[in-house]
């Protein structure tokens, strides 16, 4: 029998960070669950894969409602109803409102960006739970205001409120995920949380189409708008009931606490030597940061804001380069162009393509509905091809399905002909594009920045990533109106060139992460020359595995 593994006395010294007068409020909301029996955790009465399915179902609801509140407007902009109560965004009577409206529209992520910056603060100071339960609080807030609105300025204030709560859930969960998670399951569960994004779009695109026969009633769009406190509703009762991440009670010296959740989640005794393995890797990767931290001019005593600024520097793990690989990600993902889609989807089809009010909400519906299944085919290929792999092969499609609407659009145009043949030819091609981005782009970058940065900069790391999401998330939905009043077809062309270009950026930059553990990847970073950060790739090839070592011995 193998000898047991020793943990060390010590702990990382970040216990300063905690809230003043915080009190264990994971072992008190859980004590039935982890006192009564010292050797079995539960949580909500589940263990093992049960568990990791309980939170990675969880997660996926909050994404979901993440998808569904991105998609429910799109279709209410045409709508007679909404159009009748918001004048001031009327682009069917007034194109000259095209700015304005991307702005109200937009404006939502200018609040979504506001809550991943106060991630970057608050994430550790709270922990993952207590992020995901605050920004459902905001959310059902944000709700209330947006279903109750009558004015442009009711709306815009809703919205930024929406975006806080969104803002928090969105940098939290894959976080909250990935911590939870094996490795070799890591990328299939944050895939399948983003799955739900899908599914949260495609029912906001279904119930706009039956709200659509609603007439001369301003419930034709309250009620799709409200349909989304249902799931708040369904997440608040629970989350705080599942288990923290493991890795933030470490960071935070609550040892006891971790190893009953590494247990639980593996399904196994809080003394296995499995337990015992996880506690001493990650306690000493902690170390090893911590470290680095007070080597790099931080204390490990300071503030979680005044250690933020170790984020912007190497150090032996090149915690710089690791956090631009996040962030850069994130912006690829929204220059794609998606979010043209998936926020516009009717109005493209009713206003820019020219169907019928009832076909554009059905082909959108539709649209939708085709994007939820194929983002299922990333879940079974995620762990098989690599994120690389994935990622290349959606730029490659996305480029292709751009060029081929900037031609179909211009010739689809009333203006240039009005060709029936080209219009379905768009029409097929922006379902095309969903497809392709569904597979390679939709899960990787909330799976990726949570995977390649150190657990010591990992909350600030990811809510500044989630941060630039939302920033260029923005500027894609604001400039949509008015790129298509002003140069339309033409819209699709720049798209097709960002998308192209993303190609050799994800080729020569960015290292593979599938299978490795989360401490694994500061290994191969730190033996990185950070003059030449094209190196990782090849780095990370020729380092084995954990797995393949433990396999091999």
């Amino acid at each position: 029998m193998a000898a047991p593994v020793k943990v060390p006395s010590t702990v990382p010294s970040n216990n300063s960070l905690d809230v003043e007068g915080e009190k264990d409020t994971f072992s008190t909301l859980h004590n039935d669950d982890t006192r009564s029996n010292l050797s079995h955790s539960l949580f909500l009465g589940l263990r093992g894969t049960k568990l990791q399915n309980a939170v990675s179902l969880l997660a996926g609801i909050g994404f979901l409602l993440f998808g569904y509140d991105q998609g429910v407007m799109g279709s209410l902009l045409t709508l007679p109803a909404f159009r009748d109560t918001f004048k001031d965004i009327d682009v069917v009577k007034h194109p000259s409102n095209a700015t304005l409206q991307g702005f109200v529209i937009a404006v939502y992520e200018i609040g979504c960006l506001a809550g991943a910056l106060a991630t970057m603060y608050f994430g550790d100071r709270f922990g993952r739970l207590k992020m995901i339960f605050y920004g459902c609080w905001i959310m059902l807030i944000g709700a209330i205001l947006q279903t109750s609105a009558y004015g442009i300025a009711q709306l815009i204030v809703a919205r930024v409120v929406s975006g806080v709560g969104n803002g928090f859930i969105t940098s939290t969960v894959p976080m909250w995920q990935s911590e939870c998670a094996r490795p070799e399951n890591r990328g299939k569960m944050v895939i399948m949380q983003c799955s739900l994004i899908t599914l949260g779009i495609t029912i906001s695109y279904w119930i706009d189409f039956g709200f659509y026969f609603v007439k001369d009633s301003s419930a034709a769009w309250r009620f799709p708008i409200a349909f989304q406190l249902v799931f708040i509703v369904l997440i608040l009762p629970l989350v705080m009931k599942l288990p923290e991440s493991p890795r933030w009670l470490m960071k935070r010296g609550r040892v006891e606490d971790a190893r009953r959740v590494f247990a639980a989640l593996e399904g196994c005794d809080i003394h296995s030597e499995f337990v015992e393995a996880e506690i001493l890797d990650v306690s000493n990767s902690l170390k090893e940061e911590e470290a680095e931290v007070v080597a790099q001019g931080g204390d490990a005593s300071m503030s979680a804001f005044a250690n933020m600024k170790i984020m912007f520097r190497q150090g032996k793990h090149k915690n710089f380069h690791r956090v631009m690989l996040g962030v850069w990600s994130q912006i690829m993902q929204q220059i794609t162009g998606i979010n043209l889609i998936t926020y516009y989807a009717g109005t493209i089809f009713e206003s820019y393509i020219g169907m019928s009010p009832l076909n554009s909400r059905i082909l959108a519906a539709c649209n939708g509905t085709e994007y939820f299944l194929f983002s299922w085919v990333a879940y079974f290929t995620i762990e098989r091809f690599g994120r690389r792999k994935l990622m290349l092969f959606g730029c490659l499609g996305q480029t292709a399905s751009m060029a081929i609407l900037t031609g179909t659009t211009w010739a689809a145009d009333i203006h240039n002909g009005n060709n029936s043949h080209a219009a379905i030819v768009a029409a097929v091609f922006l379902f095309v594009f969903n497809s392709f981005f569904a597979v390679g782009w939709l899960g990787m970058t909330w799976l990726y920045p949570a995977e390649i940065v150190p657990l010591s900069i990992r909350a600030p790391a990811n809510g500044l990533s989630t941060a630039a999401n939302w920033s260029f998330n923005f500027m894609v939905v604001m400039i949509t109106p008015v790129a298509f009043e002003t140069i339309g077809s033409y819209t699709y062309t720049i798209f097709a060139v960002m998308n192209f270009l993303m190609i050799p950026v994800v080729y020569f930059l960015y290292p593979e992460t599938a299978g490795r553990s989360l401490e694994e990847m500061d290994k191969i970073f730190s033996e990185l020359n950070p003059m030449t950060p094209w190196d990782v790739v090849g780095i990370a090839k020729k380092t084995p595995m954990e797995a393949e070592k433990g396999a091999s011995v």
